[in-house]
This record gives C-alpha cells, structure tokens and sequence, in this order.
C-alpha cells in the first residue's frame, strides 16, 4: 500500500491518522490549523503545512482521506487536492457528506482519471482510532485496491463495498437517521421515568437494560457513563443540535413515497428542542456528545 495522507485532524482525523500508523500504513497528516499541526506533532506522528506538501510527500499511487465538515469544507478541500493529484491517484472523502454531492465529485475526479471513493465512517472518535465501521461507494476495481487498508483500520466485520459512488454517503446517512429513531425512544424512555414518582438511579438502570435486555446496545452502554458523570444531566440544557443527516433521511424518504413517521418524528423533536424543555432533550444532547463528540449547549 502507498503513503497515505489524511486531511483533517479533529476529534475523527486525528483518531484515523493514529489508527493507519498503528496498522503500518505510512499515513501523514494535515490540518488548517496551526495549533492542531503542532499538537499532533508533538505526538510523533507527520504532518505537514500544505495540501501541496502533502501530495508531494505522498508515494504514488497517492490515497488522501479527507474527513473535514462536510459541504463548501470538503468541496473546497476536494477542489483543490485533485488538482494536485496525478492520474491513478485516489480521493476517499470520508465525512458525513451528502450522497449527490459525492456522486458530483466522482464525475468531476473521473475527468481527471482519478478515483473517487465516498466512505461513510461510523464509531465516533473511538472507532475512528481503535476500529472503525465503514461503507464504501465507488467503482469495484479502484475500492478492491484499498480494501486492505479499510479493513485494517476497521472492527471485525466492520467494511463494506456497499456499491456504486455516492452509496456509501446514502448508506451512512439512513444510519444516521435510525440513529435519530434510536436516540429519541431511549431519551423518552428516560423522560418517563423522570417524570415518574420513582427514584431512580439512572446509571444503574442503564447498567441494567445493557446486560441481557433486549434493548442491550452501544447507545444504553454510553448512558451508563452519562448518568455516573452527571446523574439528573444538571449540566447539559435541552437543545439538541443535529448535523443534518436525519432531515437527508427523512427528505430522501419523502421523495421516495416511503414512510418514516419515527426517524420524521426525531428529526422534527431536534427542531422543537430550540423552543421546549425536557429531559429527553438532555438525554439525546449528553449522548450525542458521549458516542461523537458532538457539541453541546451546557448550563
């Protein structure tokens, strides 16, 4: 496998930088950020100070795996990269970006004749760095000669070539949808319990459902920590932010004449967020920022 450059070093970059390095894939790293450039240095791993370095310290055929804010970010980022790229070389755009957005790019690199691959990553920062849950859209040929590199860095199990470009980006974001579904039913569960005349542990309870429940699962498992941190969630407010996935979802579905009433449902909760307050608010808030390291509104 060729060197491998990762563009954007934040709570995921950072995580799959170290995660190619500790597998033997020769990954060097860059950033926007001076501060962050510096600190990651610090940490013994490359980086360098420019796209173009970047590209020019990278062994042919060049793979650079961007992870920044998906949009103008990664387009911008995109734009300027394979114009640095030689044919042959490889784009893996690796954020949360919209799947048309991708299949846009795929035609643009393919112009060029270079391979385009949108990666949908889930796991948080922690799968990022210890193993990843990936979902591969592109042409067969082109993700078979990355194959190994994703499994490496991914859990058992936890790579697929899901097919054609941009069906990884989709992929990606109908999990994150379910994902909204997933987190409303477990914050209202709380909030009835909350709003009941019992008093309960909540982290005990989480402990609990996690061991054998037929609700056992990642998200419950993170509660148990939520609630040992901060056992009535005093510190967070209600506002639940959202990066826009679940309303792609929901979109998508709509267009498509399939119904959705649950992932609707959440997506239009997060909305009712800015303007109610509820415990269940706070529950979906704290464990967006346990499992991704997602910003919150705290008190």
């Amino acid at each position: 496998m060729s060197s491998i450059g990762v563009i954007g070093l934040g709570k995921m970059g950072l995580g799959l930088l170290q995660n190619l390095n500790r597998n033997n894939h020769k990954a060097i790293g860059f950033d926007n950020n001076k501060k962050t450039l510096e600190q990651v240095s610090n940490m013994n791993l490359e980086v360098v100070d420019s796209l173009k370095e970047l590209v020019q310290k990278l062994q042919k055929p060049r793979v650079v795996i961007s992870i920044i804010t998906a949009g103008k970010p990664t387009s911008d980022v995109f734009n300027e990269v394979v114009d640095l790229l030689e044919p042959g070389d490889f784009f893996v755009d690796a954020a949360n970006s919209f799947y048309k957005d991708s299949i846009a790019k795929y035609q643009v690199a393919k112009t060029k004749n270079i391979n385009f691959i949108d990666a949908g990553v889930s796991g948080g920062p922690k799968g990022a760095l210890n193993g990843a849950c990936i979902m591969a859209g592109g042409d067969k040929v082109e993700v078979n000669y990355l194959k190994s590199m994703f499994t490496d860095i991914c859990v058992e199990n936890g790579f697929l070539h899901t097919g054609d470009v941009g069906s990884g980006h989709f992929a990606k974001m109908v999990h994150n949808g379910i994902e909204y579904g997933m987190m409303q039913a477990i914050a209202e569960g709380y909030n009835v319990l909350e709003n009941s005349q019992f008093n309960y542990n909540y982290s005990e309870i989480s402990k609990l459902w996690n061991n054998g429940s037929v609700i056992r699962s990642w998200l419950v498992e993170l509660m148990i920590d939520v609630f040992s941190e901060d056992p009535k969630l005093d510190n967070f407010t209600d506002i639940m932010n959202m990066n826009g996935e679940g309303l792609w979802t929901l979109n998508e579905a709509l267009q498509q004449g399939t119904p959705a009433p649950v992932i609707a449902l959440s997506v239009m909760m997060r909305q009712a967020s800015l303007i109610d307050n509820s415990f269940s608010g706070k529950v979906v808030s704290a464990l967006r920022n346990k499992f991704g390291g997602h910003e919150v509104s705290k008190k």
